[in-house]
């Protein structure tokens, strides 16, 4: 367990549990008008239910009201009040788990939902833009982001202010842009039915990349962790590291051009999650942009559109804290 301090103020007005779930781990906070705190992170793994995550969270604050709201971001599709996790093996209904926690109100949401509602809360101070462009008003803004996985959604403006999208983004098919990319996903495709775009944009789809590279000229690929892979691209230790991760790059771009395409995403589009921010200058001058604008006759209308890297250390939170204002 470890203690987060990025948000160090004190409580005011009535308490919500938050909470941002992945496929390792699940972050807990505490949200009122003033901001969130009192942030724990606890493994997954190390717990049988969400619920008895929850009451250990909960039992490092009892100094504090406990709290009669919730508000969960999970890394999963939620379509009705019976959750199952992609790749946790937590699964639950939301009206038991209120109850549980002896919660007056309880909302779940998609955790890249949870992402795109915190983008109108980003401050110029919580992104970094990668090239050139500059967003429409109330347009269309596309979010996306590898970590365990790659969470897709998006924020439409309307009457009542912004909706997210909840969708499976991440699983659409991967298309290969060259032929050494053709010759990766030929690889993968050996092991998996389908390579999907989080096959390859992901912290398992970097490692896959890597694999699939050496593979591909007859070298043995050691057993690397993601973050193996990234600070041996980073030290330009070794070659096929490198190359993974400049294929990462580009083929991200490819996949973050095809949603700015799909939503019309004039907005903007915000690249999320644990991987990116870590590659720093290594993505700033990677293939990234090159390819989100490489859309043939659509090139002139992709090039207006920004890309943003988000660089605030808790945007779930902030999404949290706008899906349990609007509930």
């Amino acid at each position: 367990m470890t203690t987060d301090t990025a948000f160090p103020i004190q409580t005011a007005g009535a308490l919500t549990l938050v909470a941002d779930i992945g496929a390792t781990n699940a972050r807990f906070g505490l949200i009122d008008d003033t901001g969130v705190h009192d942030q724990r992170v606890l493994r997954g793994a190390d717990f049988p239910t969400i619920e008895t995550a929850a009451e250990a969270y909960l039992a490092t604050v009892r100094h504090l009201p406990r709290p009669t709201r919730g508000a969960f971001a999970i890394a999963g599709p939620v379509t009705g009040d019976r959750v199952a996790m992609t790749n946790l093996s937590w699964a639950f209904s939301t009206a038991h788990v209120r109850g549980a926690l002896g919660l007056e109100r309880l909302v779940v949401i998609n955790d890249f939902t949870a992402v795109a509602l915190s983008v109108p809360r980003l401050t110029p101070a919580d992104v970094r833009q990668v090239g050139d462009g500059a967003p429409e008003p109330n347009a269309v803004v596309g979010v996306l982001g590898p970590g365990s996985g790659l969470g897709v959604s998006g924020l439409v403006p309307g009457p009542q202010g912004w909706t997210a999208l909840a969708g499976e983004g991440g699983h659409v098919t991967m298309a290969p842009i060259s032929d050494r990319e053709s010759a990766v996903l030929a690889q993968l495709r050996k092991r998996h039915d389908h390579v999907s775009a989080e096959r390859v944009l992901s912290g398992p789809g970097l490692v896959s990349l890597y694999e699939a590279l050496s593979i591909l000229d007859n070298r043995e690929p050691e057993a690397f962790t993601p973050a193996q892979v990234t600070e041996a691209a980073l030290a330009a230790s070794n070659p096929h590291c490198i190359e993974a991760v400049e294929m990462f790059c580009a083929m991200l771009g490819t996949v973050a051009g095809n949603l700015a395409l799909t939503l019309g995403a004039r907005g903007g589009v915000y690249i999320a999650g644990g991987i990116v921010p870590k590659l720093d200058g290594l993505f700033l001058h990677s293939r990234f942009r090159k390819r989100f604008v490489e859309k043939g006759r659509m090139r002139e209308y992709l090039a207006p559109i920004p890309t943003y890297v988000i660089t605030h250390p808790l945007p779930a939170f902030l999404g949290l804290a706008e899906a349990a204002s609007r509930a």
